[in-house]
């Protein structure tokens, strides 16, 4: 046997596939749908479902004294509701006021006596001493017991928007030369100024009340004598400053 003989005479041919028949990757053929990429800031991203709840409803769940905060706007929308539409419904001119200026007080009572106190911890009145004088009188809630910030929020919104729509509506009655309802008005406006000025330094007074408890108690324990009284008027100066005393 020579040791040139092959060892195959036959030459091996490759096996032949099946070819695939059909519709190839039918499904990934179909059209998609276009994405659209929609903006969002920061605060949207990381604000959790409950927190994007809105409307009234969402307000007044998260209220920790919602029927309070229900009455204060509904007074004070009430008293600007009736003032606009009274001319639609009826012509009885002492009729429209008569329920304006009663809307008004129970408001001014209201924001004074009730919602003042219950959601921001803050109350305010006049007294007048033996001698006849007059001074201001303020409390304030315990600053360990923080208001809610929905309350705290949605009270000061109240407190100085409505005055701002009340003059406004001075203005329109100026333009149109409707002196008669004029009254009213500077009657509005003298009870919703009232309550921004005693509120406003009620916050202040209450303020000032913890920054002086703060330089007065906490410096004194933690620097000793000299150098807590030190501190504690430098906090005093800067608070008095800051809020204009």
């Amino acid at each position: 046997m020579s040791s040139h003989t092959p060892l195959l005479q036959e030459t091996i041919e490759p096996d032949e596939l099946p070819v695939p028949s059909g519709r190839i990757n039918s499904s990934n053929n179909a059209p998609r749908a276009p994405v659209v990429l929609t903006p969002t800031t920061q605060a949207q991203a990381q604000a959790a479902p409950g927190d994007l709840e809105a409307g009234l409803s969402g307000i007044l769940k998260q209220s920790s004294h919602p029927l309070s905060l229900l009455f204060l706007y509904f007074f004070r929308i009430a008293a600007i509701t009736v003032y606009v539409l009274c001319g639609f419904f009826t012509e009885n001119f002492v009729l429209s006021t008569v329920i304006v200026v009663v809307l008004l007080a129970m408001d001014f009572w209201n924001c004074r006596n009730v919602s003042g106190r219950t959601l921001v911890g803050l109350r305010y009145w006049n007294q007048v001493d033996d001698d006849g004088e007059s001074y201001w009188v303020f409390e304030s809630r315990d600053p360990s017991r923080p208001a809610n910030a929905i309350d705290s929020r949605m009270f000061w919104t109240a407190l100085y928007v409505f005055p701002v729509l009340w003059f406004l509506l001075l203005v329109v009655s100026i333009l149109k030369f409707n002196i008669s309802f004029l009254p009213i008005v500077a009657l509005a406006l003298v009870f919703n100024i009232t309550n921004v000025i005693g509120f406003t330094y009620a916050d202040r007074d209450a303020k000032e009340r913890w920054a002086h408890a703060v330089g007065g108690d906490g410096w004194n324990i933690g620097l000793g004598g000299l150098g807590g009284q030190i501190m504690g008027s430098m906090v005093k100066q800067s608070v008095g400053r800051v809020f204009g005393r």
